[in-house]
């Protein structure tokens, strides 16, 4: 149980939305918030959760204990990722490219969020569908979650490692 505590301490995290949702029922309008985080550990694990409550607070929390269930390690080689990758989610799809040290994070919204959560220093990316947040993420996720290393590649391939 401390292990859990101390690996948990270590994770940031990142607020990226919060949205108010109001529905509408016969006896009028029932508001309720939507959270989107990102926590990572800034060496490679990262994960993202979405959250619904009657209070922010509240949605906040659940968002925070659904991406620490998430979490996922990403292979970095460097300050970069291993190739290119495009994730797609829906509607979204986001490009991820490897970039040169000290380029920096060149990505927007939440795709910055999780770069910088995963301790990814250098990548380029572009969102090319959906600019829905939830969306954008998840197909980040996906990208990010179908990175391979070289090690990985040849094991898959069947090739012996030299």
């Amino acid at each position: 149980m401390a292990e859990r505590r101390t690996q948990q301490s270590e994770l940031t995290e990142k607020v990226l939305t919060i949205n108010r949702v109001a529905k509408v029922t016969k006896g009028g309008k029932k508001m309720s918030f939507s959270a989107l985080v990102v926590v990572g550990d800034g060496k490679g694990r990262v994960g993202f959760g979405y959250g619904k409550a009657n209070e922010v607070s509240e949605a906040i929390r659940k968002s925070l204990v659904d991406a620490r269930k998430g979490l996922f390690a990403v292979p970095i080689v460097g300050t970069t990722i291993p190739h290119e990758v495009m994730g797609k989610y829906g509607a979204g799809k986001v490009l991820l490219k490897p970039a040169a040290p000290g380029a920096g994070v060149i990505a927007g919204g939440p795709i910055r969020a999780l770069c910088d959560a995963a301790g990814i220093k250098d990548i380029l990316s572009k969102s090319l569908g959906s600019d829905n947040a939830v969306n954008v993420i998840k197909a980040a996720v996906e990208g990010l979650k179908g990175l391979r290393n070289k090690e990985e590649n040849k094991r898959i391939k069947g090739e012996q490692p030299k």
